[in-house]
């Protein structure tokens, strides 16, 4: 593992090495590349959504390859057809790798709560790690997201990582462990116009999961934030194409107010630059390795993560304001020691 100066931790970003924690991803992503780095994860159950493509697929068959026992979920599974899923069961196939591909979309109760039994079959007990990663882009002025996109988008985004949460802690809290990572964004910190909603789910994310991680603390489960930048995923594609459903629904007058608007909303799906989206895979993979109770409340992940690291750092000094003197102190600690 790499050294653990290079890890941009949070006393570091309290002290506002912005320039140290650009140079660690550059670290990182070179010690990962190191065969003597890698750590072995066999006997190590993971549980992970939105695997069709992207961070999702990424992680799967990366953390697969080092050894774990990966549970890859998807929505739209048709029975097991879906071609995303034929595939990863191919490359498992093909590499001998302990990977198994179940259904859950993250919007439906029953889903979640089937495939979350299902995995924990599979585990043969508790879930050692979820990564709560499906998720949407859209895009477009608050005004003109309708209903139903601003409920398309909560219930995936914000909804789905509660749900996910809700029913795999039953069995983290009872044996006392467990870790669950939650990809949020720089979005989930920092807000651009024209992509509010999205904004909105991922600021979400960032409050929901740090409360839980200090309310965990007591029971021994960790909660890391990951806070990718832009990243070429496929969430570019499909953000355009919510994007032109939305489009189609709104009415004449609001299309005419916000033109300008509408022009920029639709640069924001440029694809996500030229950037390694394995940097997520490695980041998490770096996390899991360290001893419970040491891995971070929050990690970004990009080449340039400075407006980022300022951002936890002054919401850090908030929250330590906040708590660190109370009847919560101790949990706080915990969580940020």
């Amino acid at each position: 593992m790499p050294d653990r100066q290079y890890l941009p931790n949070r006393r570091t970003l309290l002290g506002g090495a912005s320039a140290l924690a650009t140079a660690a991803i550059v670290a990182r992503r070179a010690a990962a590349q190191d065969a003597a780095a890698i750590p072995d994860f066999s006997g190590k159950s993971v549980l992970i959504t939105g695997t069709s493509s992207g961070f999702g697929r990424l992680t799967s068959l990366y953390l697969a390859r080092l050894g774990a026992t990966v549970i890859a979920s998807m929505r739209n599974f048709d029975g097991g057809n879906r071609r995303e899923a034929i595939e990863l069961r191919q490359i498992a196939n093909d590499e001998n790798l302990n990977l198994s591909v179940v259904e859950i979309d993250v919007m439906d109760d029953a889903l979640v709560a089937s495939g979350v039994a299902d995995a924990e079959a599979i585990a043969g007990g508790a879930i050692d790690v979820l990564v709560n990663n499906a998720g949407i882009g859209m895009a477009g002025p608050i005004e003109i997201n309708d209903m139903e996109a601003v409920k398309q988008i909560f219930e995936t985004n914000l909804f789905g990582y509660h749900r996910m949460a809700h029913e795999v802690l039953p069995k983290m809290r009872a044996r006392g462990e467990g870790q669950i990572f939650n990809i949020s964004s720089q979005l989930g910190r920092i807000l651009l116009p024209n992509i509010g909603m999205y904004c909105a789910t991922k600021f979400g994310v960032e409050a929901m999961f740090e409360t839980l991680a200090y309310e965990l603390a007591p029971f021994g489960v960790d909660i890391t934030i990951i806070q990718p930048g832009g990243y070429p995923t496929k969430i570019w594609d499909n953000g355009a194409r919510y994007f032109e459903d939305l489009i189609a629904r709104v009415d004449n007058e609001r299309k005419e107010a916000y033109g300008a608007h509408l022009q920029l909303a639709q640069g924001f799906f440029n694809g996500g630059g030229s950037t390694d989206p394995m940097d997520v895979p490695h980041a998490i993979a770096e996390i899991i390795a360290m001893p419970a109770g040491k891995r971070p409340l929050r990690r970004p992940v990009h080449p340039n993560t400075a407006a980022t690291d300022n951002a936890n750092a002054a919401m850090a000094q908030l929250q330590t304001a906040v708590l660190a003197n109370g009847r919560y102190n101790s949990w706080h600690t915990a969580v940020t020691d």
